[in-house]
């Protein structure tokens, strides 16, 4: 009998050359797990796109809004929170989205140099 090595060595495990049993341990290895990797029933694949919330803070271009999203985010060695933000441009092809409205972004595939986001919702006006 040949030696074998402490990580091939499972307790269970067939021996090399051996074909495991239909129900066994190879097939649940190959299913993807149910927490969260699967969509719900009859939606397609999932959507990993980021989305995000913002306030427009110019609209001077044609088709395109620069959103402003401020991010929280605690410091890693002080703990305190910190306040970042970020400027996104954004297809807005309807042209809906005023200076100061309050807008949801989905994340989408590059549209032009800067623009990787596009304005799904106007969330609310500005006053």
């Amino acid at each position: 009998m040949m030696p074998v090595h402490p990580d091939e060595a499972r307790a269970g495990s067939a021996p090399e050359g051996a074909v495991a049993p239909a129900d066994g341990p190879a097939r649940e290895r190959s299913e993807p797990s149910a927490q969260g990797s699967l969509p719900a029933e009859g939606t397609g694949r999932p959507n990993r796109r980021k989305v995000r919330e913002g306030v427009v803070v110019s609209d001077k271009m044609r088709s395109t809004v620069v959103v402003s999203v401020v991010e929280r985010v605690r410091h890693p060695r002080y703990g305190k929170t910190v306040k970042r933000t970020k400027r996104l441009y954004a297809h807005d092809a309807a042209g809906t989205a005023r200076v100061g409205d309050r807008v949801r972004v989905a994340e989408t595939r590059p549209l032009s140099k800067l623009k990787r986001w596009r304005v799904t919702q106007v969330m609310e006006r500005a006053r």
